[in-house]
């Protein structure tokens, strides 16, 4: 056994992928936008592709970038990085560096939008005339935080936050198309890393900005945008960043005082009893529930504050069996609200789209959020590397430009693997194994025989190599 063939590569399904993100404009955008200073900022270009394509073939630390460089992997692409260099560069970060990538992710998500099936068929307000289901009229943009753990003294902004694991905070606003939903999956539009032991709240009102307005260059002025959330972010900041930007709330509310009250005022007669289509395990009683009621009442959020801080909308309550009733009453406690659990959020969206009960079902499906944080996780965000809290702030960034990539290649191949997981794609269309081989002057990849997904592979890079006029146009 010996490491000498200098022609063969480990991750063949770069070549396509790395001419799409060519193509998209993305090692120009980089030297367009960003401005790193000193040596270390130089060809940023060539730096963020190669750190992006390390990303794509599996890397999730910097040493890791060192799989660019083995083999046939100087014939096939022009220049990569060492990883010192590539780690020189992040560590060199700003927070205003950050914020010059945030902007070339956002341009570089819109021109693969265009260039792929990424967000599937991109229809117009008039299509959805004909869409029977009220709830793929709003495109789905989802905000929540997660915590990523890290490990060692030495990484800046790292604290215990909410769930009790020492880590760094990632913020993150997700986009999904209901009415592409057979063959797309979520796409990350805007991202944001703080401090371990940082508030969910805090730097969302810029964030829910940030995504509302990539969003509306993605899907134009007139489609109808819903911004989901959980309680963490119920406050005036979000939700009004999200209103200003001319898209509908949808989020889930404190059971404070008001909130009980306007409870309270909803009639016997005015609950409606849903089913789920699959039980649901209440964590709070350790049952599974399989049936609910919803209602809603008119409510104005932050009806505490001044006048023009006052949101009118709709408070959508599901209420389900409280199955510790009877313990309560044989303790005295015989309340309203021993009686049924509730479950309340405020929305902005139009009651004539979204009546009560798709309104409830809809906010349901923000859990679908947690798969992204899952696919990231399992993926660039393993580690956060680096000790310089920018440089990882940087390295969030990049790890989404390559989450979006990966997506967008995968939609130009298989409907099925345009919704698989990230890791999936990357086994079966990227860490594909090649010999390189050169005849006149042109290279040749050989691929293995009888390789399982050949004509998904092949599909993507034909597609990239000489891309159809839809896609062009």
């Amino acid at each position: 056994m010996a490491f000498d063939d200098p022609n063969l590569v480990s991750a063949g399904g770069l070549v396509p992928v790395l001419a799409l993100a060519e193509e998209a404009g993305l090692r120009d955008l980089a030297d367009q936008h960003l401005t790193v200073p000193t040596d270390k900022g130089a060809n940023a270009g060539l730096k963020v592709a190669s750190l992006v394509g390390g990303m794509v073939a599996g890397a999730d630390s910097i040493d890791d970038m060192a799989l660019l460089r083995h083999g046939g992997m100087g014939r096939v692409f022009a220049r990569a990085y060492a990883p010192s260099t590539l780690g020189s560069f992040l560590r060199a970060f700003t927070f205003g560096h950050v914020r010059q990538l945030d902007a070339i992710a956002s341009r570089f998500l819109i021109a693969l939008a265009g260039l792929t099936r990424l967000l599937g068929p991109l229809a117009d307000q008039t299509r959805l005339d004909i869409e029977p289901d009220a709830i793929a009229r709003y495109a789905l943009l989802d905000v929540d935080d997660t915590i990523i753990e890290v490990h060692g003294h030495a990484k800046q902004g790292a604290g215990f936050g909410y769930s009790g694991v020492r880590g760094l905070n990632a913020l993150l606003a997700t986009l999904a198309i209901p009415l592409a939903a057979a063959t797309t999956a979520p796409v990350i539009v805007a991202q944001r890393l703080r401090k371990g032991s940082t508030g969910s709240p805090r730097g969302a009102k810029r964030l829910v900005g940030d995504a509302v307005r990539t969003t509306r260059r993605l899907l134009g002025k007139s489609h109808l945008i819903l911004v989901r959330m959980d309680s963490a972010f119920y406050g005036r900041g979000p939700v009004h960043a999200a209103l200003a930007g001319g898209a509908a709330v949808s989020v889930t509310v404190r059971m404070d005082k008001r909130v009980k009250a306007a409870i309270t005022t909803i009639g016997d007669d005015a609950w409606t009893t849903i089913e789920y289509t699959d039980a649901v395990f209440d964590e709070a009683s350790q049952r599974w529930i399989s049936r609910a009621e919803v209602a809603e009442i008119d409510f104005t959020a932050f009806a505490a504050q001044k006048k023009t801080d006052h949101v009118p909308g709709r408070l959508v309550v599901r209420r389900i069996p409280d199955f510790n009733a009877e313990k309560n009453k044989a303790a005295g406690q015989d309340t309203l609200f021993d009686t049924w659990r509730f479950h309340a959020f405020f929305t902005t969206s139009d009651a004539d789209v979204l009546d009560t009960v798709a309104a409830d079902k809809t906010h349901r499906g923000h859990a679908v959020i947690e798969q992204v944080h899952a696919d990231l996780k399992g993926a660039a965000l393993a580690h956060l590397p680096s000790g310089v809290f920018t440089a990882n702030a940087a390295w969030l960034v990049l790890a989404v430009i390559a989450f979006n990539l990966t997506r967008a290649a995968a939609s130009l191949t298989d409907p099925q693997l345009a919704k698989a997981t990230t890791a999936t794609i990357r086994r079966k269309l990227i860490t594909v194994p090649a010999r390189v081989a050169t005849s006149a002057r042109r290279v040749t990849l050989h691929l293995p025989q009888a390789w399982p997904w050949e004509t998904a592979w092949t599909a993507l890079f034909d597609r990239v190599k000489d891309p159809p006029s839809y896609l062009t146009a």
